[in-house]
């Protein structure tokens, strides 16, 4: 199918790696022009350099940029001033007890999972309208739904999200612009891989036998009962990216393995 991003200028924030790395790759090979942010160059030129040796002819860069902060935020605008889609992705986790979570935890993760997606879409949002075409795009989590126990925090940030894609869905009304969410589930992110690979080495056993004892006791409502690509997740990704789901806004779609026990 052909998604006819050719010629897209895309960004997506914290795509070093993991399910940003996965969706920088599938827009690249679709033919947009992407940028991809990290936190070092070094991480940043891998990331770059890993693309244009798996695709000839791939439109790809990247910006070092801390977007936890308004000078990184400022400093990633006034590289890449505007954009045709802006996928929201980057983010961070920490398994935390509720009582344990610092206001400074709490200052932390808004402002990564959520204020970074804020400050960007009220840089491009404008612009997008004003061209009358764009897609603004934020990697959610099932933990918007489902508030995972040990990581409060991260899920609220993760409902956050959602409430705010669906706000600015409202403001683009009749415009060929569109805004949308995407709850991603328990995927074999960089992350997951390490852990599963820790915990196998202290328990003796296989990271397959970690990955389902995780879905028997953890995620015991996941109907794929194991974890998702990062592939998997890009691929609904881009096609929300391309002009091909012009009729899709406002709305939070799922590739979480239904884990979320909900038909609506």
């Amino acid at each position: 199918m052909n998604l006819r991003l050719d010629g897209k200028k895309t960004l997506v924030t914290g795509s070093t790696a993991g399910i940003g790395f996965a969706i920088a790759r599938t827009l690249a090979r679709e033919g947009a022009s992407v940028v991809i942010t990290g936190r070092t160059q070094q991480r940043v030129d891998n990331a770059t350099e890993s693309i244009e040796k798996e695709i000839r002819d791939a439109k790809i860069s990247g910006i070092a940029v801390d977007l936890a902060t308004l000078e990184g935020i400022l400093k990633c605008v006034e590289a890449v001033p505007a954009v045709d889609v802006l996928v929201n992705n980057v983010g961070v986790y920490e398994p935390k007890p509720f009582e344990q979570i610092t206001d400074d935890d709490w200052h932390t993760i808004i402002e990564v999972n959520f204020m970074s997606g804020v400050r960007l879409s009220r840089h491009y949002l404008p612009r997008m309208k004003a061209a009358n075409w764009g897609r603004i795009i934020f990697i959610s989590s099932e933990s918007a739904i489902n508030i995972p126990l040990e990581m409060i925090h991260y899920g609220v940030t993760k409902t956050m999200q959602v409430a705010l894609a669906r706000g600015l869905a409202e403001t683009t009304l009749g415009t060929a612009v569109t805004v949308n969410s995407v709850l991603a589930g328990p995927t074999r992110s960089e992350g997951v891989e390490k852990f599963l690979i820790d915990m196998a080495r202290t328990k003796n056993v296989t990271p397959e036998e970690i990955e389902k004892e995780f879905f028997r006791t953890a995620r015991p409502g996941s109907l794929l009962q194991r974890f998702a690509t990062t592939d998997e997740v890009a691929a609904l990704v881009t096609f929300i990216a391309s002009p091909l789901s012009s009729a899709i806004n406002g709305a939070a779609l799922r590739a979480e393995g239904g884990v979320v026990r909900s038909i609506f």
